[in-house]
């Protein structure tokens, strides 16, 4: 795998795609993964987390995963890197450009993401990289949450 420092930026710029690379591990999303961060968080709306109410009444035919628990699950199915970054000293979440919530994620299915690096910015404290993220339900065309992520790698100290 291609090593770049954090601070070359002409070297990342290459790297920016409007492609995304490959797709990483499948993840089930459970009932049980779905009512625990319901219990985390303290979000039981009932399309989340009644079971048989979803069944009768939601438009989606049962249950769906909260959208955050979709985007907190992302450090777990992000797809292989097609470089590595050298030299920093530590990375800060630097926030989100945006994020959408497209389509459901259903009880039980399986997801797996991409990702694509979208910019590079050289600032004052380090480098500024913005990486846009897909999650999609296994063997659905149009994402379930696309998120573009900010993150700012610092020099070591």
């Amino acid at each position: 795998m291609q090593e770049i420092r954090f601070d070359d930026i002409d070297a990342l710029s290459a790297q920016i795609s409007d492609d995304y690379g490959e797709w990483g591990a499948e993840l089930e999303v459970t009932q049980q993964m779905i009512n625990d961060f319901a219990e985390l968080t303290g979000d039981h709306q009932w399309i989340h987390v009644d079971v048989e109410r979803c069944k009768k009444e939601s438009p989606f035919g049962g249950p769906i995963a909260h959208g955050f628990l979709t985007l907190s699950l992302l450090p777990k199915l992000g797809g292989p890197p097609k470089f590595a970054l050298s030299g920093f000293g530590n990375a800060t979440n630097y926030g989100a450009d945006s994020l959408r919530f497209l389509s459901p994620v259903p009880a039980g299915s399986k997801l797996h993401a991409r990702g694509r690096l979208a910019a590079v910015e050289a600032r004052p404290k380090g480098t500024l990289c913005t990486q846009e993220l897909a999650v999609h339900v296994v063997g659905q065309d149009r994402p379930a949450l696309i998120y573009r992520m900010l993150v700012l790698y610092h020099p070591p100290m």
